[in-house]
């Protein structure tokens, strides 16, 4: 059974944690997946999260049956600097400790890393999972990997062969899909790509995208040009430009049955309704 999770980012700024948790029991989710949040785990920052804001998440999710199913950190592990990664390192331990207070049995993220020293950060990568391996068998937590836009590695087939390489059924691979664009160079092949991963294919990630390649790259204008940066959105579905019919027709067909969320941003003053109507949609397309 595919479990559909919301990510609450747009009731960041309003809502605590545990209030995330009421508020996706209120819009019909089972199922959380919490992103990064300056009082609970932040991007390459030390994780805030203390027994008492823990507490309060276990009573919210014992009052509304919702499960906190997986958190997001993002912590550059695979930076080149070793003083960089040895911190990231330390993040990392202490945001297991947390998902293992939470009972939460799952962990996503990204590659991280620098796209312009691929080679050193793939060294780094892997020696911080040298080191947080005996963590995650110990708390028995599982762990799902994405290609993130300006991850040492962008692409579908590499970031599926860096995750082949640790060798271990409990990494699998995140597909998200407003990152399709940037998995594939601008190509439309999403079918192909789920497809490719499909053996290790544990989580998806929905929200809608532009293919920022078409049109000579100009469905966004980045001054100066040629700067090192990279862009995407995460829109509700009907939004951009993925290849929906394509993206669930496949997902039957290769028997998906890991986790799906629903991970729209930037529409606050909207996103009641579009959480409820990205919930029916997913629950037709798959559960």
């Amino acid at each position: 059974m595919v479990k559909i999770a919301l990510d609450p980012n747009m009731y960041h700024p309003e809502l605590s944690v545990a209030d995330e948790v009421r508020k996706a029991a209120d819009l019909g989710y089972e199922y959380l997946e919490l992103s990064p949040r300056a009082d609970f785990f932040f991007w390459h920052h030390y994780p805030k999260a203390d027994d008492a804001a823990i507490a309060d998440v276990k009573q919210a999710m014992k009052e509304t049956g919702v499960q906190v199913l997986t958190l997001v950190p993002v912590f550059n592990w695979a930076s080149p600097d070793e003083q960089e990664r040895r911190a990231q390192v330390r993040n990392w331990k202490r945001l297991l400790e947390i998902a293992n207070d939470l009972e939460c049995p799952l962990v996503n993220s990204e590659l991280s890393g620098d796209p312009n020293r691929p080679r050193e950060s793939e060294h780094a990568f892997y020696r911080s999972m040298e080191e947080l391996i005996p963590v995650f068998e110990r708390y028995g937590i599982a762990l799902n990997l994405e290609a993130h836009p300006y991850d040492f590695a962008e692409r579908n087939a590499d970031a599926l062969n860096i995750i082949r390489g640790l060798n271990k059924s409990w990494v699998n691979y995140v597909y998200c899909a407003p990152h399709s664009f940037h998995l594939s160079d601008g190509a439309y092949n999403v079918g192909e790509m789920l497809r490719q991963a499909s053996d290790k294919l544990a989580h998806v990630h929905i929200a809608d995208c532009y293919n920022h390649r078409a049109n000579q790259g100009n469905r966004y204008i980045i001054n100066p040009p040629g700067a090192d940066v990279r862009i995407h959105q995460h829109n509700e579905i009907g939004h951009g430009e993925v290849p929906w019919e394509d993206f669930f027709s496949t997902l039957r067909d290769v028997q998906f049955d890991g986790v799906a969320t629903v991970c729209v941003f930037g529409w606050e003053e909207k996103a009641d309704e579009i959480h409820k109507r990205m919930l029916d949609r997913i629950t037709s397309e798959l559960a």
